[in-house]
């Protein structure tokens, strides 16, 4: 098969499994839901700074991200497919099309997070761009650790107590950069865009090599 019909395959299966179970979709929206309710009525009237803000919507998204994308793998797990998927696609197509899913539901996900923290914590956005770029790089980035994690958690026994071990070092590199510009995007366009430079590539440069070294390592995670 070729490699990008392949892909393809993989990212076509797991959204029509997700839509017509919607099992990702449920769990992550009641999170961010409840999460954005909960901040809301912890804040009471006040408005939070935009420090504060900022590394409230990103603990929102990693934690959601942890909820939803931990379970790339250990569904096939549960539904007997792995080893079809072994049987008939390459390690490096498998990943892609996981990665490819996770990336888009990671997307959206911080779409709605990001519109709801507008709606119900309101903050100055000067620079939406800003923050549009933190949270696609921020997608890529969480999307990358927690595929590959999801598919060591699937062959762990102790797949409960495994995923945040592991993932804590992995995403912590990409929240920092990503809270950094979030704060940014609340000054004006032009000096905002200039003073995120240095993160977007930080933040940029960590999410390939994340992509790269789990390309890398899926073949050995991938096999039995």
């Amino acid at each position: 098969m070729n490699w990008l019909a392949g892909a393809w395959a993989v990212v076509a299966n797991d959204a029509r499994l997700e839509l017509r179970t919607r099992v990702a979709l449920g769990a992550l929206g009641m999170f961010v839901a409840a999460s954005l309710v909960l901040v809301r009525v912890a804040l009471g009237r006040g408005a939070p700074s935009v420090s504060v803000a900022a590394a409230l919507l990103w603990v929102v998204v990693v934690f959601a991200a942890a909820v939803g994308l931990g379970r790339a793998f250990v569904a096939e797990e549960e539904r007997g497919t792995s080893l079809l998927l072994q049987l008939h696609l390459r390690p490096s197509q498998v990943y892609a099309g996981k990665l490819a899913f996770n990336v888009a539901l990671m997307a959206a996900l911080g779409a709605v997070a990001a519109l709801g923290f507008r709606v119900l914590v309101p903050t100055p956005l000067g620079a939406p761009a800003v923050l549009a770029a933190a949270l696609a790089l921020g997608a890529l980035g969480l999307a990358a650790a927690t595929t590959l994690l999801s598919a060591i958690v699937a062959r762990s026994q102790a797949a409960g107590p495994l995923l945040p071990v592991l993932a804590f070092p992995l995403v912590v590199p990409v929240l920092i950069p990503a809270v950094e510009l979030t704060e940014l995007a609340a000054g004006a366009p032009t000096g905002a865009w200039a003073a995120a430079q240095g993160n977007l590539v930080l933040l940029a440069a960590y999410a390939g090599l994340l992509v790269s070294a789990s390309f890398l390592l899926f073949d050995y995670v991938w096999r039995d």
